[in-house]
Protein backbone atom coordinates (compact mmCIF):
# COMPACT_ATOMS: atom_id res chain seq x y z
CA UNK A 1 0.00 0.00 0.00
CA UNK A 2 2.88 2.36 0.67
CA UNK A 3 6.30 3.06 -0.73
CA UNK A 4 9.57 1.68 0.70
CA UNK A 5 10.39 2.54 4.32
CA UNK A 6 13.26 4.93 3.63
CA UNK A 7 15.23 6.36 6.52
CA UNK A 8 15.37 10.17 6.77
CA UNK A 9 18.95 10.17 5.46
CA UNK A 10 17.95 7.99 2.49
CA UNK A 11 15.01 10.29 1.75
CA UNK A 12 17.32 13.31 1.66
CA UNK A 13 19.74 11.45 -0.64
CA UNK A 14 16.86 10.66 -3.03
CA UNK A 15 15.64 14.26 -2.99
CA UNK A 16 19.21 15.44 -3.66
CA UNK A 17 19.05 13.62 -7.01
CA UNK A 18 16.44 16.09 -8.25
CA UNK A 19 16.68 19.23 -6.10
CA UNK A 20 19.74 21.38 -5.43
CA UNK A 21 20.24 22.83 -1.94
CA UNK A 22 17.41 23.48 0.58
CA UNK A 23 18.82 21.01 3.12
CA UNK A 24 16.57 22.24 5.95
CA UNK A 25 13.38 21.70 3.93
CA UNK A 26 14.52 18.24 2.83
CA UNK A 27 15.23 17.26 6.44
CA UNK A 28 11.80 18.48 7.57
CA UNK A 29 9.87 16.50 4.93
CA UNK A 30 12.11 13.46 5.45
CA UNK A 31 11.23 13.40 9.15
CA UNK A 32 7.52 13.82 8.35
CA UNK A 33 7.61 10.87 5.93
CA UNK A 34 9.57 8.66 8.33
CA UNK A 35 7.11 9.49 11.12
CA UNK A 36 4.38 7.91 9.01
CA UNK A 37 6.33 4.65 8.96
CA UNK A 38 6.93 4.95 12.72
CA UNK A 39 3.21 5.48 13.37
CA UNK A 40 2.34 2.26 11.55
CA UNK A 41 4.62 0.33 13.93
CA UNK A 42 2.60 1.47 16.97
CA UNK A 43 -0.35 -0.35 18.58
CA UNK A 44 -3.60 0.44 16.75
CA UNK A 45 -5.07 2.48 19.62
CA UNK A 46 -2.00 4.72 19.73
CA UNK A 47 -1.84 4.98 15.91
CA UNK A 48 -5.16 6.80 15.90
CA UNK A 49 -3.83 9.44 18.31
CA UNK A 50 -0.62 10.29 16.43
CA UNK A 51 -1.26 13.04 13.89
CA UNK A 52 1.22 14.44 11.35
CA UNK A 53 3.23 17.59 12.04
CA UNK A 54 2.22 19.74 9.08
CA UNK A 55 4.84 21.95 7.46
CA UNK A 56 5.04 25.51 6.11
CA UNK A 57 7.77 26.11 3.52
CA UNK A 58 8.65 29.81 3.36
CA UNK A 59 10.60 31.12 0.40
CA UNK A 60 10.47 32.96 -2.92
CA UNK A 61 9.15 31.36 -6.10
CA UNK A 62 11.37 28.98 -8.04
CA UNK A 63 13.48 27.69 -5.14
CA UNK A 64 12.02 24.15 -5.07
CA UNK A 65 9.05 24.21 -2.66
CA UNK A 66 6.64 22.42 -4.99
CA UNK A 67 9.28 20.06 -6.33
CA UNK A 68 10.25 18.92 -2.81
CA UNK A 69 6.63 18.01 -2.01
CA UNK A 70 6.02 16.34 -5.39
CA UNK A 71 9.20 14.26 -5.27
CA UNK A 72 8.44 13.25 -1.68
CA UNK A 73 5.01 11.95 -2.74
CA UNK A 74 6.52 9.97 -5.63
CA UNK A 75 9.13 8.52 -3.31
CA UNK A 76 6.45 7.37 -0.87
CA UNK A 77 4.03 6.28 -3.63
CA UNK A 78 1.50 8.53 -1.89
CA UNK A 79 -1.57 10.23 -3.39
CA UNK A 80 -0.61 13.86 -4.00
CA UNK A 81 -2.36 17.02 -5.11
CA UNK A 82 -1.21 20.60 -5.39
CA UNK A 83 -3.80 23.34 -4.86
CA UNK A 84 -3.54 27.12 -4.71
CA UNK A 85 -5.09 28.40 -1.49
CA UNK A 86 -5.99 31.65 -3.25
CA UNK A 87 -8.47 29.80 -5.51
CA UNK A 88 -10.80 29.01 -2.66
CA UNK A 89 -13.42 31.31 -1.22
CA UNK A 90 -15.31 31.40 2.05
CA UNK A 91 -18.59 29.49 2.25
CA UNK A 92 -21.31 31.74 0.89
CA UNK A 93 -19.10 33.24 -1.82
CA UNK A 94 -18.92 32.07 -5.43
CA UNK A 95 -15.92 29.79 -5.95
CA UNK A 96 -14.53 26.39 -5.00
CA UNK A 97 -15.16 25.05 -1.53
CA UNK A 98 -12.27 23.55 0.42
CA UNK A 99 -13.87 20.08 0.52
CA UNK A 100 -12.95 19.80 -3.17
CA UNK A 101 -9.33 19.40 -1.97
CA UNK A 102 -10.24 16.05 -0.44
CA UNK A 103 -12.30 15.01 -3.44
CA UNK A 104 -9.36 15.79 -5.74
CA UNK A 105 -7.02 13.82 -3.46
CA UNK A 106 -9.31 10.78 -3.64
CA UNK A 107 -9.52 11.07 -7.43
CA UNK A 108 -5.71 11.06 -7.57
CA UNK A 109 -5.62 7.98 -5.33
CA UNK A 110 -8.25 6.15 -7.42
CA UNK A 111 -6.33 6.90 -10.64
CA UNK A 112 -3.09 5.64 -9.05
CA UNK A 113 -4.59 2.41 -7.69
CA UNK A 114 -6.49 1.73 -10.93
CA UNK A 115 -3.26 2.18 -12.90
CA UNK A 116 -1.44 -0.27 -10.64
CA UNK A 117 -4.23 -2.85 -10.87
CA UNK A 118 -4.45 -2.40 -14.65
CA UNK A 119 -0.70 -3.02 -14.98
CA UNK A 120 -1.06 -6.22 -12.93
CA UNK A 121 -3.73 -7.64 -15.28
CA UNK A 122 -2.32 -6.24 -18.53
CA UNK A 123 -0.96 -9.56 -19.81
CA UNK A 124 -4.24 -11.36 -19.10
CA UNK A 125 -6.15 -8.51 -20.78
CA UNK A 126 -3.92 -8.72 -23.88
CA UNK A 127 -4.53 -12.47 -24.16
CA UNK A 128 -8.27 -12.07 -23.75
CA UNK A 129 -8.32 -9.26 -26.33
CA UNK A 130 -6.34 -11.45 -28.74
CA UNK A 131 -8.91 -14.25 -28.33
CA UNK A 132 -11.71 -11.82 -29.15
CA UNK A 133 -9.82 -10.49 -32.16
CA UNK A 134 -9.37 -14.01 -33.47
CA UNK A 135 -13.12 -14.57 -33.10
CA UNK A 136 -13.81 -11.37 -35.05
CA UNK A 137 -11.39 -12.27 -37.85
CA UNK A 138 -12.20 -15.97 -38.09
CA UNK A 139 -14.76 -17.02 -40.65
CA UNK A 140 -16.81 -20.14 -39.93
CA UNK A 141 -14.48 -23.00 -40.78
CA UNK A 142 -15.20 -26.67 -40.25
CA UNK A 143 -14.60 -28.10 -36.82
CA UNK A 144 -11.44 -29.90 -38.07
CA UNK A 145 -9.78 -26.78 -39.40
CA UNK A 146 -10.99 -24.35 -36.71
CA UNK A 147 -8.13 -24.87 -34.24
CA UNK A 148 -5.53 -24.75 -36.99
CA UNK A 149 -7.08 -21.51 -38.35
CA UNK A 150 -7.02 -19.92 -34.90
CA UNK A 151 -3.32 -20.76 -34.49
CA UNK A 152 -2.52 -19.28 -37.89
CA UNK A 153 -4.46 -16.09 -37.10
CA UNK A 154 -2.67 -15.72 -33.76
CA UNK A 155 0.69 -15.91 -35.53
CA UNK A 156 -0.38 -13.24 -38.03
CA UNK A 157 -1.70 -11.00 -35.23
CA UNK A 158 1.54 -11.30 -33.27
CA UNK A 159 3.60 -10.62 -36.40
CA UNK A 160 1.63 -7.43 -37.00
CA UNK A 161 0.54 -8.58 -40.45
CA UNK A 162 -3.15 -7.81 -39.86
CA UNK A 163 -2.90 -4.37 -38.23
CA UNK A 164 -4.63 -2.54 -41.09
CA UNK A 165 -7.38 -5.09 -41.73
CA UNK A 166 -10.84 -3.87 -40.76
CA UNK A 167 -13.20 -5.66 -38.38
CA UNK A 168 -16.67 -4.83 -37.17
CA UNK A 169 -16.71 -4.15 -33.45
CA UNK A 170 -19.35 -3.26 -30.90
CA UNK A 171 -18.15 -0.19 -29.00
CA UNK A 172 -19.68 1.45 -25.92
CA UNK A 173 -20.55 5.09 -26.55
CA UNK A 174 -21.25 7.31 -23.54
CA UNK A 175 -23.03 10.60 -24.00
CA UNK A 176 -23.23 11.86 -20.46
CA UNK A 177 -25.65 14.75 -19.93
CA UNK A 178 -24.25 18.25 -19.54
CA UNK A 179 -25.25 19.32 -16.06
CA UNK A 180 -24.67 23.00 -15.63
CA UNK A 181 -27.72 23.73 -13.57
CA UNK A 182 -25.80 24.12 -10.35
CA UNK A 183 -23.59 26.93 -9.21
CA UNK A 184 -21.88 28.07 -6.08
CA UNK A 185 -20.34 26.02 -3.35
CA UNK A 186 -21.37 22.65 -2.05
CA UNK A 187 -22.82 21.60 -5.42
CA UNK A 188 -19.70 19.97 -6.94
CA UNK A 189 -20.24 16.67 -5.13
CA UNK A 190 -23.97 16.60 -5.96
CA UNK A 191 -23.26 17.28 -9.63
CA UNK A 192 -20.68 14.45 -9.79
CA UNK A 193 -23.09 12.03 -8.11
CA UNK A 194 -25.80 12.91 -10.62
CA UNK A 195 -23.39 12.36 -13.50
CA UNK A 196 -22.54 8.93 -12.09
CA UNK A 197 -26.20 8.04 -11.57
CA UNK A 198 -27.34 9.19 -15.01
CA UNK A 199 -24.23 8.18 -16.94
CA UNK A 200 -25.44 4.60 -17.50
CA UNK A 201 -28.74 5.84 -18.94
CA UNK A 202 -26.86 7.59 -21.72
CA UNK A 203 -24.48 4.72 -22.51
CA UNK A 204 -25.26 2.63 -25.57
CA UNK A 205 -23.32 0.23 -27.76
CA UNK A 206 -22.95 0.73 -31.48
CA UNK A 207 -21.23 -1.28 -34.20
CA UNK A 208 -18.28 0.32 -35.97
CA UNK A 209 -15.74 -0.75 -38.54
CA UNK A 210 -12.22 -0.20 -37.21
CA UNK A 211 -8.75 -1.49 -37.97
CA UNK A 212 -7.28 -4.37 -35.98
CA UNK A 213 -4.86 -1.88 -34.38
CA UNK A 214 -7.77 0.25 -33.10
CA UNK A 215 -9.86 -2.78 -32.15
CA UNK A 216 -7.04 -4.15 -30.02
CA UNK A 217 -6.99 -0.93 -27.96
CA UNK A 218 -10.77 -1.02 -27.44
CA UNK A 219 -10.76 -4.69 -26.50
CA UNK A 220 -7.77 -4.45 -24.13
CA UNK A 221 -9.40 -1.49 -22.36
CA UNK A 222 -12.65 -3.46 -21.97
CA UNK A 223 -10.81 -6.52 -20.64
CA UNK A 224 -8.84 -4.41 -18.14
CA UNK A 225 -12.12 -2.86 -16.96
CA UNK A 226 -13.60 -6.34 -16.56
CA UNK A 227 -10.59 -7.77 -14.70
CA UNK A 228 -10.10 -4.85 -12.29
CA UNK A 229 -12.66 -4.85 -9.50
CA UNK A 230 -14.00 -1.32 -9.14
CA UNK A 231 -15.08 -1.65 -5.51
CA UNK A 232 -11.68 -2.98 -4.44
CA UNK A 233 -9.95 -0.10 -6.23
CA UNK A 234 -12.16 2.50 -4.57
CA UNK A 235 -11.78 0.94 -1.11
CA UNK A 236 -7.99 0.81 -1.40
CA UNK A 237 -7.87 4.36 -2.79
CA UNK A 238 -9.82 5.74 0.17
CA UNK A 239 -7.50 3.96 2.60
CA UNK A 240 -4.38 5.10 0.77
CA UNK A 241 -5.55 8.71 0.57
CA UNK A 242 -6.42 9.00 4.26
CA UNK A 243 -3.36 7.15 5.54
CA UNK A 244 -0.71 8.43 3.10
CA UNK A 245 -2.17 11.39 1.22
CA UNK A 246 -0.12 14.58 0.83
CA UNK A 247 -1.79 17.93 0.10
CA UNK A 248 0.45 20.78 -1.07
CA UNK A 249 -1.24 24.11 -0.24
CA UNK A 250 0.55 26.69 -2.35
CA UNK A 251 0.21 30.46 -1.99
CA UNK A 252 -1.02 30.19 1.59
CA UNK A 253 0.39 33.68 2.20
CA UNK A 254 -2.26 35.04 -0.20
CA UNK A 255 -5.04 34.15 2.28
CA UNK A 256 -3.28 35.63 5.31
CA UNK A 257 -4.96 38.78 6.65
CA UNK A 258 -2.60 41.74 6.43
CA UNK A 259 -3.12 43.84 9.51
CA UNK A 260 -6.30 44.30 11.51
CA UNK A 261 -8.71 45.00 8.63
CA UNK A 262 -12.10 43.33 9.01
CA UNK A 263 -13.61 44.56 5.77
CA UNK A 264 -13.06 43.94 2.07
CA UNK A 265 -10.92 41.02 0.87
CA UNK A 266 -9.51 40.30 4.34
CA UNK A 267 -12.92 39.02 5.46
CA UNK A 268 -12.92 36.37 2.74
CA UNK A 269 -9.25 35.50 3.39
CA UNK A 270 -9.92 34.82 7.03
CA UNK A 271 -13.04 32.87 6.06
CA UNK A 272 -10.99 30.58 3.81
CA UNK A 273 -8.57 29.96 6.67
CA UNK A 274 -11.47 29.00 8.94
CA UNK A 275 -12.85 26.69 6.25
CA UNK A 276 -9.43 25.05 5.85
CA UNK A 277 -9.03 24.56 9.58
CA UNK A 278 -11.31 21.47 9.95
CA UNK A 279 -9.51 19.73 7.07
CA UNK A 280 -6.11 20.35 8.60
CA UNK A 281 -7.28 19.50 12.13
CA UNK A 282 -8.95 16.31 10.93
CA UNK A 283 -12.49 15.82 9.74
CA UNK A 284 -14.55 13.41 7.63
CA UNK A 285 -15.53 14.41 4.11
CA UNK A 286 -18.08 12.70 1.89
CA UNK A 287 -16.70 11.81 -1.56
CA UNK A 288 -18.20 9.91 -4.48
CA UNK A 289 -16.22 6.85 -3.33
CA UNK A 290 -17.13 7.00 0.35
CA UNK A 291 -16.16 8.89 3.48
CA UNK A 292 -12.56 9.97 3.98
CA UNK A 293 -10.97 11.08 7.23
CA UNK A 294 -8.25 13.75 6.98
CA UNK A 295 -6.80 12.99 10.43
CA UNK A 296 -3.57 11.56 8.98
CA UNK A 297 -3.27 13.47 5.71
CA UNK A 298 -0.01 15.45 5.59
CA UNK A 299 -0.49 19.12 4.67
CA UNK A 300 2.53 20.97 3.32
CA UNK A 301 1.81 24.69 2.90
CA UNK A 302 4.04 27.09 1.02
CA UNK A 303 4.27 30.79 0.34
CA UNK A 304 6.70 33.59 -0.39
CA UNK A 305 5.42 35.68 2.57
CA UNK A 306 6.84 38.87 1.04
CA UNK A 307 4.01 41.02 2.44
CA UNK A 308 2.22 38.83 4.96
CA UNK A 309 3.92 36.73 7.65
CA UNK A 310 3.04 33.26 9.00
CA UNK A 311 1.92 35.06 12.18
CA UNK A 312 -0.78 36.79 10.09
CA UNK A 313 -2.61 33.48 9.73
CA UNK A 314 -5.35 32.88 12.29
CA UNK A 315 -3.89 31.36 15.50
CA UNK A 316 -5.81 28.09 15.14
CA UNK A 317 -4.35 27.47 11.67
CA UNK A 318 -0.86 28.50 12.76
CA UNK A 319 -1.05 25.89 15.48
CA UNK A 320 -1.76 23.17 12.91
CA UNK A 321 1.48 23.92 11.05
CA UNK A 322 4.06 23.46 13.80
CA UNK A 323 7.05 22.93 11.45
CA UNK A 324 8.23 26.03 9.59
CA UNK A 325 11.20 26.05 7.26
CA UNK A 326 12.83 29.03 5.56
CA UNK A 327 14.09 28.21 2.06
CA UNK A 328 17.02 30.17 0.77
CA UNK A 329 17.09 32.16 -2.46
CA UNK A 330 19.23 30.44 -5.10
CA UNK A 331 22.78 31.70 -5.54
CA UNK A 332 24.69 31.84 -8.81
CA UNK A 333 26.48 28.62 -7.80
CA UNK A 334 23.16 26.90 -7.11
CA UNK A 335 21.87 27.91 -10.54
CA UNK A 336 24.98 26.46 -12.21
CA UNK A 337 24.50 23.17 -10.36
CA UNK A 338 20.78 23.06 -11.28
CA UNK A 339 21.77 23.18 -14.95
CA UNK A 340 23.93 20.06 -14.76
CA UNK A 341 23.61 17.98 -11.58
CA UNK A 342 19.99 16.82 -11.02
CA UNK A 343 18.80 13.50 -12.47
CA UNK A 344 16.88 15.27 -15.25
CA UNK A 345 18.78 18.56 -15.38
CA UNK A 346 17.81 21.19 -17.95
CA UNK A 347 20.93 20.69 -20.05
CA UNK A 348 20.43 16.90 -20.06
CA UNK A 349 16.88 17.45 -21.33
CA UNK A 350 18.02 19.72 -24.16
CA UNK A 351 20.82 17.33 -25.15
CA UNK A 352 18.30 14.50 -25.36
CA UNK A 353 15.84 16.59 -27.40
CA UNK A 354 18.48 17.68 -29.93
CA UNK A 355 19.93 14.18 -30.18
CA UNK A 356 16.65 13.08 -31.78
CA UNK A 357 17.64 15.31 -34.73
CA UNK A 358 21.19 13.92 -34.81
CA UNK A 359 22.66 17.05 -33.19
CA UNK A 360 25.19 16.64 -30.37
CA UNK A 361 25.00 19.56 -27.94
CA UNK A 362 27.90 20.43 -25.65
CA UNK A 363 27.73 23.30 -23.17
CA UNK A 364 31.19 24.03 -21.82
CA UNK A 365 31.81 24.72 -18.10
CA UNK A 366 32.32 28.43 -18.81
CA UNK A 367 29.07 28.39 -20.82
CA UNK A 368 27.24 26.91 -17.82
CA UNK A 369 28.81 29.54 -15.55
CA UNK A 370 27.74 32.34 -17.91
CA UNK A 371 24.16 31.04 -18.11
CA UNK A 372 24.00 30.96 -14.30
CA UNK A 373 25.54 34.43 -14.04
CA UNK A 374 23.03 35.98 -16.44
CA UNK A 375 20.09 34.25 -14.72
CA UNK A 376 21.27 35.40 -11.29
CA UNK A 377 21.78 38.96 -12.54
CA UNK A 378 18.29 39.06 -14.07
CA UNK A 379 16.79 37.73 -10.83
CA UNK A 380 18.57 40.46 -8.87
CA UNK A 381 17.59 43.22 -11.27
CA UNK A 382 13.91 42.28 -11.59
CA UNK A 383 11.43 39.82 -10.17
CA UNK A 384 13.27 36.91 -8.55
CA UNK A 385 11.73 33.80 -10.12
CA UNK A 386 14.50 31.48 -9.00
CA UNK A 387 15.42 28.48 -11.14
CA UNK A 388 12.62 29.24 -13.61
CA UNK A 389 14.81 32.04 -14.97
CA UNK A 390 17.23 29.39 -16.24
CA UNK A 391 14.59 27.98 -18.58
CA UNK A 392 13.93 31.43 -20.04
CA UNK A 393 17.63 32.18 -20.58
CA UNK A 394 18.48 28.71 -21.93
CA UNK A 395 15.57 28.71 -24.40
CA UNK A 396 16.76 32.08 -25.73
CA UNK A 397 20.38 30.88 -26.09
CA UNK A 398 19.39 27.63 -27.84
CA UNK A 399 16.63 29.16 -29.98
CA UNK A 400 18.64 29.27 -33.24
CA UNK A 401 20.12 25.80 -32.66
CA UNK A 402 16.68 24.30 -32.00
CA UNK A 403 15.16 26.00 -35.04
CA UNK A 404 17.86 24.82 -37.44
CA UNK A 405 18.46 21.39 -35.83
CA UNK A 406 16.81 19.39 -38.70
CA UNK A 407 19.35 20.95 -41.08
CA UNK A 408 22.33 20.21 -38.78
CA UNK A 409 22.08 16.41 -38.73
CA UNK A 410 25.27 14.65 -37.58
CA UNK A 411 26.81 17.87 -36.29
CA UNK A 412 28.26 18.86 -32.94
CA UNK A 413 27.33 22.24 -31.47
CA UNK A 414 29.44 23.80 -28.72
CA UNK A 415 27.95 26.53 -26.53
CA UNK A 416 30.56 28.43 -24.52
CA UNK A 417 30.48 31.70 -22.58
CA UNK A 418 31.04 33.74 -25.75
CA UNK A 419 28.11 32.03 -27.50
CA UNK A 420 25.87 32.76 -24.51
CA UNK A 421 26.86 36.43 -24.52
CA UNK A 422 26.36 36.70 -28.30
CA UNK A 423 22.86 35.20 -28.07
CA UNK A 424 21.78 37.44 -25.19
CA UNK A 425 23.66 40.66 -25.94
CA UNK A 426 20.90 42.37 -27.98
CA UNK A 427 18.47 41.85 -25.09
CA UNK A 428 20.81 42.56 -22.18
CA UNK A 429 21.92 45.86 -23.72
CA UNK A 430 18.36 47.15 -23.40
CA UNK A 431 17.23 46.90 -19.81
CA UNK A 432 13.57 47.47 -20.65
CA UNK A 433 13.60 44.69 -23.25
CA UNK A 434 15.49 42.29 -20.97
CA UNK A 435 12.86 42.84 -18.28
CA UNK A 436 10.01 41.83 -20.60
CA UNK A 437 11.66 39.12 -22.71
CA UNK A 438 13.99 37.47 -20.19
Amino acid sequence: MTGPSYTPREIVVELDRYIIGQAAAKRAVAIALRNRWRRRQLPEALQREVTPANIILIGPTGVGKTEIARRLARLANAPFIKVEASKFTEVGYVGRDVDSIVRDLVEAAVASVREERAAAVQIAAERAAEDRLVDLLLPTPTAESREESRRALRRLLRDGSLEEREVELEVAQTRAPVLNLFGGQGMESLEMNLRDALGGVFTRRERRRVTVREARKFLEAEEVERLVDRETVEREAIERAQENGIVFLDEIDKIASRGASTTGPDVSREGVQRDLLPLVEGTTVNTRYGQLSTDHVLFIAAGAFHVAKPSDLIPELQGRFPVRVQLEALSEGDLARILTEPEHALLKQHRALLSTEGVELEVTPDGVAELARVAAELNRGGENIGARRLTTVLERVLEEISFTAPERERTRVVVDAAAVRDALAPLLEREDLARYVL
